[in-house]
């Protein structure tokens, strides 16, 4: 059987247009615009809607009066990644969906786009724009350079202390240098933006080094003043289903990670007729690409109703002009084929939860697995909840001077401005806590 999951799909020149700018970034007088619709809510409910707390009408009312370095700093106080958010949260859920003009005309005030015009600006600048305090001796030891271990470090490293990031990865940046679509981070924006949160100073950054065992936790806790965790999910969901051996069924967060180090896009595999199983993100990431590099067919089965899709209205209906086809109730049940997946056996309910299934075969050459994500099992004895790790208050694990942070704590909504928030604030509790000792 012919290998149809293969590169070259499509010239180089069709897939440079696919993979340009979502949004493209505001100009000036397209900023000054934008921002003279807010109205300054004295009791913004966008604000309590961002996970991190910006000051949305503050900043928003800086760009109007023409100080955007200031409007940028605004962010970046509550929102050390929130350049990079501003690409990649879901807005249209978040502050957007609560702004007073969403409510009152259904257009809202393009918060996401300002957000990314004034934090911008401060990357721009010369200097770095923010300023240690003098080192107090204490360190900490950060596992995991992901959006809530860099939150926490530079918070950190902000008031004084000395930071020592462990990442198990080639890159640091997590998520948001491995799980986010290639197409909303566009010219290596997440690398960039990670050089220059540690252009602050004080944060020693070692790649390669995975906390493995007990006695790396051990050791860490015995040569620094505390440790955070935020080493995110490394597991995956198993999914109940014949033939996952088969060749060209993989991990969706695999082929999303394949796209975002691709040297040449041109270079990544796919095939003609893909079904990606999930109704997260990480599913819509995994599907839009997939078409963007070439797939002729792409497919998302979801199991439930449409309306309990994790990922938002937007982002369905980003894939639908992509051409992707979404297929709710539908489960699959099996992978047909003999060394290659060639068909998804399917049961389709006409309302989830009915037993009215009809199973039927639906053509695959590549199957992308978005059924989510686990904890690989810490390597120290932590109270864990929900098969994460157990936190109270700011990011306090059940044993002492352990904080987390991240994807890897219950509760979480796996979103990046979500971990920025536990990283930053577990900075201030662990900073708390070695200042009252």
């Amino acid at each position: 059987m012919v290998n149809t999951v293969r590169a070259g799909k499509l010239p180089e020149e069709q897939i440079a247009l696919n993979f340009s700018e979502l949004h493209p970034p505001l100009d000036e007088r397209q900023a000054a615009v934008e921002a003279g619709r807010c109205y300054f809510c004295y009791d913004a409910p966008c604000i309590s809607a961002c996970p991190t707390s910006i000051d949305i009408p503050l900043f928003i009312r800086q760009i109007s009066s023409g100080t955007p370095e200031a409007a940028g700093l605004t962010i970046l106080d509550s929102n050390i990644l929130g350049g990079f958010c501003a690409r990649v949260c879901p807005t249209e859920s978040l502050c957007e969906e609560k702004c007073v003009r969403e409510v009152a005309e259904g257009k809202p005030v393009e918060i996401g786009l300002l957000q990314r015009f004034a934090t911008d600006r401060v990357m721009e600048l010369e200097d770095h724009p923010y300023e240690r305090e003098a080192s107090g001796g204490r360190r900490i030891a950060v596992v995991g350079a992901g959006p809530a271990g860099l939150a926490c470090a530079h918070r950190l490293a902000m008031k004084g202390h000395d930071v020592v990031i462990f990442e198990q990865r080639h890159k640091p940046g997590g998520l948001n240098e491995y799980g986010i679509a290639a197409y909303k981070t566009v010219n290596s924006f997440a690398e960039r933006e990670i050089r220059w949160l540690l252009g602050i100073g004080g944060i020693k950054l070692h790649t390669d080094r995975p906390v493995r065992s007990v006695e790396d936790i051990a050791r860490l806790r015995s040569n620094y003043d505390a440790v955070f965790l935020g080493f995110g999910l490394a597991g995956f969901n198993s999914l109940a289903a014949d033939g996952r051996q088969l060749e060209n069924v993989e991990y969706a967060v695999e082929f999303i990670e394949q796209v975002r180090q691709a040297d040449d896009l041109s270079d990544v595999s796919v095939g003609n007729d893909v079904v990606v199983i999930g109704g997260g993100m990480t599913a819509i990431d995994a599907a839009v690409q997939s078409k963007l590099v070439g797939a002729d067919n792409v497919t998302i089965l979801y199991r439930g109703d449409r309306e309990r899709m994790k990922a938002s209205s937007y982002e369905q209906d980003l894939a639908a002009h992509r051409g992707v086809k979404i297929v709710a109730n539908a489960q699959a049940v099996a992978f047909e084929g003999d060394e290659r997946v060639q068909e998804v056996s399917v049961t389709r309910r006409s309302v989830a939860g009915r037993e009215d299934c009809v199973v039927e075969r639906m053509v695959a050459d590549h199957v992308l697995l978005a059924i989510g994500q686990t904890l690989v099992e810490p390597p120290v004895n932590l109270a864990t909840e929900h098969g994460k790790i157990a936190v109270q208050g700011a990011g306090r694990t059940s044993l002492d001077n352990i904080w987390a942070g991240g994807d890897c704590v219950a509760p979480g909504d796996d979103l990046t401005v979500t971990a920025v928030a536990q990283g930053r604030d577990a900075a201030e509790d662990i900073h708390a806590s070695l200042c009252s000792r």
